[in-house]
């Protein structure tokens, strides 16, 4: 049971006259006065036991949009239903107007619309729906809270899609250009033609040389539809906030990018999101649209608070892909954890396969390095100059191994992830 501010404010004018006539006798009156419009009201109030529910929620939403979530009430008492409704969603769903009035004559239906507007990637859920019913006079109200467990997938906002024309028109020019002539690992037939003076001997058509009566040989071109694998780190590191968002988010929306734009151009895309155990994973040769595959997948990803097992990530490349491939990982290059388990992974992996590691730098480090009007913020920079020092130091180690590294601010990271994989592709090193 509830008690409504009227009924306050009802008793308060009980009092006046109780100072008018003090006495035993004005208590009681007032006393019974108030009891029976309590008593009388809840009689009157329909039951919240004779309400039912059903929810109705879209299937999925993207960070950042507005969406509504229905919640259809089933007034099944032979009385007037006057209620106060409220869902009971998550602070992160950003239900704008959850608490509401309904009135539902008996025997019938109204819907409680509540707009949402998600704050955070990831289920958003509301387990149940709180009804107040209130009598005619509406001093008190009868209250029961029912189950309606529903959940809201929101997915990743994938902002980083704006760069995507200009990174495939990049693309296009590279496959209007003539075809690169060399002959090695990684290339496909392109044509034959004359030998010249130079060309190396095994490039020799010996069947195209009969037929002709000339010596032939075979010219090569780069592969373009070669194997890309992204490795997204969902450890600890990941839980890092830049820029007022987990440091994962920011590697959602990078490898979000590069593989769409990998599979316009041909490649065939997979992406592993790994810790110590796959979290989830996603290829272009599955069934469906790969990026909806990916969203789906990626949407309810949360860090998890513990170690990367960079023992185990050859392996996930292994059961990917036997071939040469492009291999990005996105994880941290801060000292330590990339010292003991990044490096050695970036070492072995080099030695087969084409090796990006793609890091998210905070912007707040630049910002402190810089500013020395005080004792205090002359050590902040000091602090700040250290650590980009040691990312310099363990960026220099991953280049010395034959791999690449892409480390950018969060805004930044996903155009120039998808500019280095251009730059491999336009150097035939794919």
């Amino acid at each position: 049971m509830a008690i409504s501010g009227r009924f306050f404010l009802l008793a308060v004018l009980a009092v006046v006259p109780i100072i008018a006539v003090p006495g035993a006798v004005s208590w009681l009156w007032a006393l019974t006065v108030l009891l029976l419009v309590l008593i009388i009201d809840l009689a009157l109030a329909a039951s919240p036991r004779r309400v039912s529910l059903r929810r109705e929620l879209p299937a999925s939403v993207r960070l950042g949009e507005s969406t509504a979530a229905q919640v259809i009430v089933f007034n099944e008492s032979s009385r007037l239903l006057q209620a106060q409704i409220k869902d009971g969603w998550q602070p992160s769903a950003g239900a704008v107007n959850p608490l509401q009035r309904l009135r539902i004559p008996a025997h019938e239906r109204a819907t409680l619309r509540v707009s949402l507007v998600p704050t955070r990637r990831g289920d958003l859920g509301s387990a149940h729906v709180s009804i107040r019913s209130y009598g005619p006079l509406g001093m008190a109200a009868w209250q029961k809270t029912i189950a309606a467990p529903g959940t809201l997938r929101v997915l990743p906002p994938f902002h980083s899609k704006r760069h995507l024309p200009s990174k495939l028109r990049k693309l296009r020019e590279l496959d209007g250009k003539a075809a690169v002539q060399i002959r090695g690992a990684g290339t496909e037939f392109d044509s034959l033609r004359d030998y010249v003076r130079g060309d190396d001997v095994r490039s020799i058509d010996w069947r195209a040389t009969a037929r002709r009566r000339d010596v032939v040989v075979r010219t090569w071109r780069p592969e373009r539809d070669r194997r890309v694998v992204i490795i997204l780190d969902t450890s600890r590191t990941a839980a890092a906030r830049i820029d007022d968002e987990p440091a994962l988010d920011t590697g959602i929306e990078a490898a979000l990018l590069l593989s769409v734009l990998a599979e316009r151009g041909g490649d065939r895309v997979s992406l592993i999101a790994y810790d110590r155990r796959v979290r989830t994973r996603a290829s272009s040769a599955g069934k469906g649209n790969m990026l909806n595959a990916m969203v789906e997948g990626l949407a309810p990803l949360e860090p998890e608070l513990i170690e990367l097992d960079t023992s185990a990530i050859a392996s996930q490349v292994g059961s990917v892909t036997s071939h040469r491939s492009l291999v990005v990982l996105v994880t941290s290059l801060d000292a330590g954890a990339a010292e003991e388990g990044l490096l050695p992974l970036v070492a072995q992996l080099a030695r087969k396969h084409v090796v990006v590691v793609a890091s998210v730098r905070d912007p707040a480090l630049d910002e402190a390095r810089l500013e020395r009007s005080s004792t205090t913020l002359v050590y902040r920079a000091a602090a700040a100059e250290h650590a980009l020092n040691r990312r310099a130091a363990i960026t220099a180690v991953i280049k010395s191994y034959g791999a690449e590294v892409v480390d950018a601010q969060p805004h930044q990271l996903p155009p120039e992830l998808a500019d280095m994989y251009i730059r491999l592709k336009a150097a035939g090193r794919l």
